[in-house]
């Protein structure tokens, strides 16, 4: 059942697209009521609009703390099918739309130098009630707090010329997921955890996914509309694809120079870094050139119409990258089912929210690498420029492998990666052994302290020139007295990478 809209009232910070929703409204015979700044912004842009005090009979009072909390408010929004006697006798109109968004308290505790009191002050209280009055009535009233969704009122409004039930019901559960989230915040402020910065869910787009990890798990996409990205070809993005894609773009994102990743299964299996993309691309293949195949690999530079003639002759799922020539794109969609994605290449600091059987954690993401200037040479002989550019490469790389993880790198190409095992010598046996006779003159990375020397034994086989690792262990010193024997030179971070 649709629901003429007759009467609406209009009070919002956001004053984006409001006066295209007004204007609609207005001219539907809608009588429009407003408050505040709202009400002389559409003063101001020729819109009839009627302040909310010529409703109530009182004006705004205590610096506008107090504006719309009033029975000729409320009860119109409130009151039911049934109910017009009462409100007849009171002097009470129906409200049938409710257009309502909050002060920016989220925006206004990041702020620098502000003080309690604004904070304080940018708390709504009339703004939430107004909100879940009207999703509380929704079986007649329609609330809307998202300007995302006025093009979907003035939709129905212009060719229905009324509210369906089925957009005030979405609308209705959109206005409580808001109102609770701002609550959250304002509590987590006054807690002293507002720097958690927990994503508004009411904000994101959601879509279904054909299924998620596997066939039988049902999943969704909540996608961040701030975090947006093209698909120029293939077929749409699984569960497995966005997880894979989100870890190829952590690991690019660490690199100045240009830099290709390959990843299957969230680990890295290939990463090149050099001074021209299309080398980037043959140092990460020739890295692993069996485990890349079916995988995902993602630049932090322009795809050519070279490199893309390289990438399709390989199978690969996934193309990523900031951005690609006409003629790359003329190439690529040449193997149509290639899923080609163009999106920023670039650091985020969002918070990683993981659900455990008891509840839910939130952690700061793992940006941190160890600056040069902070690395401790533990033992051996001074290392080359090289060698340095090979290990700032290692650890970047290992820190988004799977713990326990050992990275062997040289000439800025893996070599090998030991990814995921329950050990660390294991690790560093699958790593130096994928790498071979190539290990000869390499780097290795560890993402932890190594609790005894049999990796450094290991490396001395192998003739792996130079480790980093972060140290810590109590057992450093034997570490150190085996390398120090093998000629091997050793740095301790202080910065451990677990990943799990």
């Amino acid at each position: 059942m649709k629901t003429k809209v007759s009467r609406v009232l209009i009070s919002v910070y956001d004053k984006s697209n409001v006066l295209n929703l007004a204007k609609t409204l207005e001219a539907c015979g809608t009588e429009i009521i407003s408050t505040g700044g709202t009400l002389k912004y559409l003063q101001d842009n020729g819109v009839d609009v009627r302040g909310v005090e010529d409703i109530t009979g009182y004006p705004e009072i205590l610096g506008g703390r107090v504006k719309t909390l009033h029975p000729k408010i409320h009860g119109g929004i409130l009151a039911k099918q049934g109910t017009e006697p009462e409100l007849k006798d009171l002097d009470i109109k129906l409200f049938d739309l409710i257009v309502v968004n909050l002060y920016p308290f989220n925006e206004v505790i990041k702020q620098t130098n502000v003080s309690l009191d604004e904070i304080i002050e940018n708390i709504d209280i009339g703004g939430p009630t107004l909100i879940r009055g009207a999703a509380k009535n929704w079986n007649r009233v329609t609330a809307c707090v998202d300007p995302k969704d006025y093009n979907k009122l003035i939709e129905e409004l212009t060719e229905n010329q009324g509210i369906s039930e089925e957009l005030r019901k979405y609308l209705a559960k959109k206005a409580f997921s808001h109102t609770a989230y701002y609550d959250s915040v304002i509590a987590e402020y006054l807690n002293g955890d507002y720097n958690l910065e927990l994503p508004d869910i009411n904000s994101l787009s959601k879509k279904d996914l054909k299924y998620g990890e596997n066939p039988h798990q049902k999943a969704v996409f909540l996608e961040d509309p701030n975090r947006s990205f093209i698909q120029h070809q293939g077929d749409t993005l699984s569960y497995n694809n966005l997880v894979d894609i989100d870890a190829s773009l952590e690991l690019v994102s660490e690199f100045n120079s240009k830099a290709c990743v390959a990843i299957k299964h969230t680990n890295p299996c290939g990463v090149g870094v050099s001074t021209d993309i299309l080398t980037a691309f043959e140092k990460a293949y020739a890295g692993d050139p069996v485990s890349i195949f079916g995988g995902i690999v993602a630049f932090n530079d322009q795809v050519t119409e070279k490199l893309a003639q390289k990438i399709t002759s390989i199978f690969l799922d996934v193309v990523i990258s900031p951005s690609f020539t006409k003629e790359a794109l003329e190439v690529l969609a040449k193997k149509p089912r290639l899923k080609v994605i163009e999106t920023k290449v670039d650091k985020t600091k969002a918070k990683q929210i993981r659900t455990v059987s008891f509840g839910y954690l939130v952690q700061e993401k793992n940006i941190k690498i160890s600056p040069l200037d902070s690395w401790n040479l533990m033992t051996g002989p001074k290392v080359s420029d090289d060698q340095l550019s090979d290990l700032v490469v290692a650890e970047k790389v290992v820190k988004h492998v799977k713990s326990n993880a050992i990275v062997v790198v040289k000439d800025g190409q893996t070599l090998g990666i030991g990814a995921g095992q329950m050990n660390r010598i294991t690790a560093s046996k699958l790593a130096l052994e994928h790498a071979g006779e190539h290990a000869n003159g390499s780097v290795l990375a560890s993402d932890a302290f190594f609790p005894f020397d049999d990796v450094v034994k290991k490396c001395e086989e192998y003739g792996v020139s130079c480790i980093i690792q972060p140290g810590g262990s109590k057992r450093d010193q034997d570490s150190i007295k085996a390398a120090s024997d093998a000629g091997i030179s050793m740095f301790f971070t202080g910065v451990r990478h677990f990943k799990h």
